[in-house]
């Protein structure tokens, strides 16, 4: 949720610093106080566009840092992670600074970030709801996601975008295979060539490599051969080395009982040494042995090497992947020559495919069908109390055409309502009016409470142009959904104020010729005369203040 607010010359506010609580917190003030400042400097934290209007008059920047608390399970760690910068802190802070020439920085944690990671953090934090909002609820993108977690279907819904996915995959494989045989009969006699020639080769992995070592050696051979005799020669024109050393061995075991540890160490070393020599001159007389001083040898090794490497070029691979190579064009041949029986299979692996995901698409067409019906009747008992009683909600859930199927199955999903009997139901955003709007995103809200992942809301006057028992009913749904989340609403009701865990007062201050806007957190004697104000205009009576004592105690019971 959020935790505070720190606001610097931003408009009219020179410094202001508020700190929030979990529930529902209400701001109140008069028309012009400063309120939609508020609401302006805590969406420029979370993303929003910036204006170099925002800056106050005479500084050179604004500044707003909103700290929020954050759940170990919260969305916004993901996107954190994501950018290498979740550092595993409980809060999250994200500011934003505005230069008087309109140009904005961005910071999460402190470190330099973009506006759109702010945009994307603020999507999961904060959902503001005003008078013409259009986003969020109102959104026809997020209809279907909403309906999917209102019925609790993402689990089928997951299986469609996998099922989706297969049979995609599935089509995608089948159309290459048709498109590699069509080619291929085109071009079959090349095809046929190229397996000839390299069954012919027969190229193997490493080959290359050898051919280069031994081609290395033949070409050297007499200068191998000589150092090799001229080894061999030092060692066995001399004295019989191994036998010299056994002969030490013998005698010094003569006086190993006297001399053991001396002797001994002597002992075992000419023992290796014995070994090494004998080791030393097999290997040298094989070697000399195996010398191949053969000119026709060279030929046929450099032959091979240069057939290797002409093919490789000529098939744009390395001398080791020609057998891959090979195998690959072999299974295109036996495709070719297998009349399309690879492709008759694939097709038929499509058509399963297919199958497996209109099955599960339909199945999730059918839930959510009914969940529209169990959710525009949630809807319909919350509208009546707001003041929509005439009006309609209904959840359309629209089967398209197969070239309209997606990953997210069969439907188009779409919330429209309906504000007057008898008039065809639109687009909710389109059809009910700027305070019809906040109250329809007020019921939905209510009704879905449970399943938003966003754990603050912010309703700007969604009281606007009622009164009475229409307020107190807002007020008591606001309150309602301030029972799982934290709630901000700016509001102009006495009803909706009563009904505050908490409340603030915005006005205005002028001194030194200067204007600005402030914000304090009422105690309860300012709270009823804030709530008396709200009830009697400027003039607080006697009888306003027993008004808002019966609003608060009523609310507060």
């Amino acid at each position: 949720m959020l935790v505070s607010l720190s606001i610097r010359d931003v408009v009219l506010i020179d410094r202001l610093d508020l700190h929030f609580e979990g529930g529902l917190g209400v701001l109140t003030g008069e028309t012009g106080a400063g309120k939609s400042i508020l609401l302006d400097s805590l969406g420029l934290a979370l993303g929003d566009r910036a204006d170099s209007g925002l800056v106050r008059h005479g500084a050179d920047q604004a500044s707003v840092t909103a700290v929020f608390d954050l759940a170990p399970d919260h969305p916004a760690r993901a996107l954190l992670k994501e950018q290498g910068l979740d550092g595993g802190e409980d809060v999250l802070t994200v500011r934003r600074i505005v230069s008087r020439d309109g140009r904005s920085r961005a910071f999460v944690d402190d470190q330099p970030a973009s506006v759109g990671l702010l945009r994307r953090l603020g999507d999961t934090l904060v959902e503001i709801h005003g008078q013409f909002d259009t986003h969020g609820l109102l959104n026809p993108a997020t209809h279907m996601g909403v309906l999917d977690a209102y019925a609790a279907l993402e689990p089928q819904a997951a299986a469609v975008r996998t099922a989706w996915k297969a049979w995609r995959d599935a089509a995608a494989e089948r159309a290459q295979a048709e498109a590699d045989l069509e080619k291929d009969r085109q071009e079959e006699e090349a095809l046929r060539h190229a397996v000839e020639e390299l069954r012919a080769l027969s190229p193997k992995a490493g080959e290359e490599a050898e051919l280069a070592a031994r081609r290395s050696q033949l070409m050297h051979g007499e200068q191998i051969a000589e150092g090799l005799n001229g080894a061999l020669a030092a060692v066995t024109q001399a004295a019989d080395v191994e036998a010299a050393f056994r002969t030490a061995q013998r005698s010094l075991e003569r006086i190993l009982d006297k001399a053991e540890a001396v002797a001994q160490p002597i002992l075992d070393a000419l023992d290796r040494a014995a070994i090494e020599a004998s080791e030393a001159l097999n290997l040298l007389e094989r070697a000399a042995a195996e010398i191949d001083l053969d000119p026709r040898h060279l030929e046929q090794v450099e032959e091979r090497l240069f057939d290797l490497r002409a093919l490789a070029r000529k098939h744009g691979v390395d001398a080791d992947g020609l057998a891959e190579v090979q195998a690959r064009l072999e299974k295109r041949l036996a495709a070719l020559e297998g009349g399309g029986a690879d492709i008759a299979r694939l097709i038929r692996a499509e058509q399963a495919a297919r199958q497996t995901y209109v099955e599960a698409a339909r199945a999730l067409h059918k839930a959510r069908a009914a969940a529209a019906g169990t959710l525009d009747a949630a809807v319909k008992t919350e509208l009546a109390p707001l003041k929509l009683d005439k009006a309609t909600f209904i959840t359309r859930v629209e089967e398209l055409p197969e070239d309209g199927w997606s990953a997210d199955g069969l439907d188009r999903i779409a919330f429209e309502v309906a504000t007057n009997p008898g008039a065809p139901p639109g687009p909710i955003a389109k059809i009910a009016s700027g305070g019809e709007l906040s109250r329809f995103t007020l019921a939905l809200k209510v009704v879905l409470a449970s399943i938003g992942p966003v754990p603050t809301l912010v309703f700007d006057e969604v009281d606007a142009g009622i009164g009475g028992a229409t307020a107190a009913a807002v007020g008591d749904r606001l309150g309602r959904l301030a029972q799982g989340l934290q709630v901000l609403v700016v509001t102009h009701s006495p009803q909706v104020a009563a009904r505050g865990a908490h409340h603030y007062r915005v006005s205005k201050r002028e001194a030194d010729g200067r204007v600005t806007t402030t914000v304090e957190r009422l105690d309860a004697a300012a709270r009823r005369e804030e709530v008396a104000r709200m009830l009697a205009g400027e003039r607080i009576t006697d009888e306003a203040r027993a008004a808002a004592d019966s609003l608060l105690n009523t609310t507060a019971a």
